[in-house]
């Protein structure tokens, strides 16, 4: 991205946002590292924090290894974190500065959103977000579940689903991604009736998910448990950037409201499709998706059509992969 290109972009009312596990990739980081030190030190951060190569894992894989919820929230945050240094570090050298005026993420993403509003240090999310995998894992093992994603079912139709479902078990909306588009999450049985009723309630097209987690739902609820007592015991701090939370869908600005919201954060339903909303209303223009690839640019383009969307190939164009 030349440098009039890069502080246009930069000066305009922008929000940085961060997307979840499933977008993950091997390679994603590789190219990045090799020009920008300022990545490369995040990445190297990460692996002394961790006490393993997680660098490598992001960059040669094994994909299986990289997409085990173990180990793929680490690395997200790790990536995000660094395509975030990376850009700070190529807009000080253009003389550009950098001021959001929100952030956000998507799930995992949004404990990679609270690192880059200053709420958390960046070793402190890591080690959240590697025993948040190890719980999710555990609990998956413990109550198997699923999720599916549905695709043009209005929110009324799909609530009268899952509704209809749940005679067969827990199952409930998981993400409001955009109009239009949402997954659902619970117990396997609860989950594909409500996959059947979907079908026949007209959906354009049902998806089952390649996770055996049931996130974002009920089936969570030990994980939110002992999750707290870890959050409980990190001496949070006042975001400089106001985050918009996925539970509410609003704008905190608040330590208590942080903890609020990250109380049930991973059984309570991700509201992006609010969140967006909430983050144009409050006059952003331009997102910057810092991961690999544009998962949340498309689904932003989709609840409004008149925002900028950017991704890591507009500002690091040199880069083969994120």
């Amino acid at each position: 991205m030349s440098h009039s290109v890069l502080q246009e972009t930069l000066e305009s009312k922008t929000a940085f946002i961060f997307p979840g596990q499933g977008s993950q990739t091997v390679g994603m980081g590789k190219d990045l590292v090799a020009t920008s030190p300022a990545a490369k030190a995040i990445f190297d951060r990460a692996d002394a924090h961790l006490g393993f190569s997680l660098s490598e894992l992001a960059f040669e894989g094994p994909a299986d290894v990289l997409e085990d919820t173990y180990n793929a929230q680490p690395a997200l945050l790790t990536h995000g974190i660094a395509l975030l240094e990376a850009l700070k570090e190529r807009a000080a050298a253009d003389g550009v500065g950098i001021e959001p005026i929100m952030t956000a993420g998507h799930s995992l993403g949004e404990f990679t959103a609270l690192v880059a509003s200053g709420v958390l240090d960046f070793d402190e999310a890591l080690t959240l977000v590697r025993e948040r995998g190890r719980l999710m894992k555990a609990a998956g093992t413990e109550r198997p579940g699923g999720m599916a994603a549905v695709l043009g079912l209005s929110d009324e139709q799909l609530e009268e689903v899952v509704a209809a479902a749940s005679s067969e078990g827990i199952v409930n909306i998981a993400n409001a991604n955009c109009p239009g588009q949402t997954v659902i999450s619970g117990e396997v049985a609860a989950l594909l009736r409500a996959m059947d009723l979907a079908k026949e309630a007209g959906a354009r097209r049902v998806a089952r998910l390649g996770v055996s987690i049931a996130s974002h739902s009920p089936l969570m609820a030990e994980v939110s448990q002992q999750l707290g007592v870890l959050i409980g015991n990190i001496a949070l701090r006042e975001p400089q950037v106001p985050i918009v939370g996925n539970t509410t869908g609003e704008v905190i600005t608040t330590v208590a409201g942080i903890r609020e919201e990250l109380a049930h954060h991973v059984e309570r339903p991700v509201n992006w499709t609010k969140s967006v909303r909430t983050m144009v209303d409050a006059g952003v223009t331009t997102f910057i998706e810092l991961g690999a690839g544009n998962v949340l640019g498309g689904l932003i383009k989709r609840i409004d059509r008149d925002v900028k969307t950017v991704g890591f190939r507009d500002l690091f164009p040199e880069q083969v992969t994120a």
